[in-house]
């Protein structure tokens, strides 16, 4: 009779501890899951933000806080310090991601932002301090961007901007677009005040902050051996995709993928 009361009472004892165990692990609260970062993404010149919507409608759907501010391009440090400035106004981890011109932008506005969490080049400019675009896209062979493919129409005092030509902007900017899309883009096109095409970049964010670059091998604005160059110096992790100077029009999958990896915690 002892034994099987000492069998009982420990089968109870077990019982109640196995209950108590799950209303205290119930009772416990969960862990909350780390907010995903906000996605900046920053175009370049003879485009604007609505170049990024099939990478944005990607992200949004998968859940991260998206923003695409326009970029000014006005000039290097004065583009910077927008965009600086905006990014300042966002709380938690942020992704940067930015094509061509746009590269050099959050090379800048990126640097001393504890926020910022990665850069994603997209075909963009990586520059180290004291480069500028126009000698970065000239380093290697290859670049159709010539002054005989851009529009020049002067305005304010002694200020002037760049378009591409309607005839050079296919087959230079996106070769690899439909052209019903690229003679929209064409008209619509933003142009780049001339001043960014020799202004000093500043020290680089990349040289703190981890990096990913998509380089786009069909190029014909930036030559694939200037990414590589770039994207070597930087250690940025490296994904190549055969498209044109506009990959995240061209190749949003590829894009948002590298994206979300540059996201990951």
């Amino acid at each position: 009779m002892t034994t099987r009361r000492a069998v009982l009472a420990g089968s109870a004892a077990v019982a109640t501890s196995a209950l108590l165990g799950t209303t205290e692990a119930q009772a416990r609260p969960r862990p909350e899951a780390e907010p995903k970062p906000t996605v900046v993404l920053v175009h370049g010149a003879f485009a604007d933000a609505s170049g990024w919507n099939d990478v944005a409608a990607r992200l949004i759907r998968e859940g991260y806080p998206v923003i695409a501010p326009a970029n000014p391009l006005r000039g290097v440090a004065s583009d910077s310090a927008y965009l600086a400035s905006v990014l300042a106004t966002l709380k938690g981890p942020i992704v940067l991601a930015a094509h061509s011109y746009g590269g050099i932008v959050v090379t800048n506005a990126a640097v001393g932002n504890p926020n910022v969490r990665a850069l994603v080049y997209v075909a963009a400019f990586a520059p180290d301090e004291g480069e500028s675009l126009l000698g970065l896209q000239t380093k290697f062979p290859g670049s159709k961007l010539s002054e005989a493919a851009l529009d020049f129409r002067p305005y304010g005092e002694s200020l002037v901007d760049g378009y591409i030509k309607k005839e050079f902007f296919r087959g230079v900017f996106a070769g690899d677009v439909p052209k019903t899309t690229t003679d929209l883009m064409q008209a619509s096109q933003r142009p780049a005040d001339t001043r960014t095409l020799g202004e000093p970049s500043g020290a680089p964010a990349w040289k703190t902050i981890p990096s990913h670059y998509l380089i786009a091998r069909n190029d014909q604005v930036l030559p694939a051996a200037a990414q590589r160059f770039m994207a070597q110096r930087a250690g940025s992790q490296v994904r190549e995709v055969g498209a044109s100077h506009v990959a995240m029009i061209s190749q949003p999958a590829v894009t948002a993928d590298l994206i979300r990896r540059a996201a990951r915690p």
